[in-house]
């Protein structure tokens, strides 16, 4: 039974592996991966369960330099995330360098005064030796809770965070039913399952232009998930581009997402996708809350 609960903001500059992080703390893929930077766009609840106690992660986008309108909403959701929790992860690549991003994160989570876990991910890729200058670095800037290496893509570490993480839980109700483990729909997840393989197919800034809206969902009668998909990008080349010669790209794509939501979903699907063209719509305050990135 749950008797205690914790709220915890996981957040970062773009590319950090936030996401991956989350994944390994829930046990299950909530969040889309890339290697590209800003593929989260809104704040994703992930959660996960350890005795009597419920951890909360919100899966936050990348702190970045707003370039867009859709920039400036993604920024301010990581702000604002971070005023309501117990503690804040702040997830940082092995570097010894406090870069402009961080320094202001930190500052936020001074101002708001929140316990904070400094998580040094990809370990990994670094020789042991060369974590001390990075942390000393750190604990320079902030005197944190806790200072924790891991590596998300390798599960390492993750349960010595999750320890770190539960001295933060304090008595409340359970804030997600048993055995739910995101706050996202299958339509959501579908249409950000669709939106990363196109992170991972296509080139430059073409896939940070799409969006994706599940625009019907329905099972048939012989068991088959029909999934019907549009895919929203800003220039009539960029359709192009997606689409393909002869179709190719799009079908790819298709292919791809399709394996991944019948795992998902744990039934056969057939998916349709359609390309349309939305001028800047990252732009425009009316597609964007279209769109469901509402500052509501």
């Amino acid at each position: 039974m749950i008797t205690k609960t914790a709220m915890i903001a996981v957040i970062g500059r773009p590319n950090v592996g936030k996401s991956t992080l989350v994944n390994a703390m829930v046990g299950e893929k909530i969040s889309i991966v890339s290697p590209k930077p800003q593929t989260t766009r809104y704040r994703i609840f992930g959660v996960a369960e350890r005795g009597d106690t419920q951890l909360v992660f919100a899966d936050t986008p990348g702190f970045h330099k707003a370039r867009n309108k859709l920039g400036e909403y993604m920024v301010k959701v990581v702000a604002e995330s971070v005023s309501d929790v117990d503690a804040a992860c702040l997830v940082v690549e092995p570097k010894a360098n406090v870069g402009r991003q961080e320094e202001l994160l930190i500052e936020r989570i001074k101002e708001l005064g929140i316990p904070a876990v400094l998580v040094i991910n990809k370990i990994d890729t670094v020789e042991k030796e060369e974590l001390l200058p990075v942390i000393a670095a750190y604990a320079e800037r902030h005197e944190f809770d806790a200072i924790v290496p891991v590596s998300a893509k390798k599960n390492d570490g993750i349960e010595i965070l999750i320890d770190e993480l539960l001295k933060f839980s304090a008595e409340g109700p359970q804030l997600f039913p048993d055995d739910m483990m995101t706050d996202q729909t299958e339509r959501q997840l579908c249409a950000e399952i669709i939106r990363e393989k196109m992170l991972m197919a296509l080139e430059s800034e073409v896939p940070h232009g799409v969006n994706v809206e599940i625009t019907g969902f329905k099972e048939r009668e012989d068991g088959v998930d029909e999934i019907d998909a549009t895919i929203y990008c800003e220039k009539q080349s960029h359709k192009g581009i997606i689409i393909g010669k002869n179709g190719e790209m799009l079908k790819k794509i298709g292919e791809a997402a399709r394996a991944d939501m019948e795992k998902m979903i744990d039934a056969k699907v057939f998916l349709q996708t359609w390309v349309k063209v939305k001028e800047n719509w990252r732009d425009s305050g009316a597609n964007l809350k279209s769109f469901g990135f509402s500052e509501e």
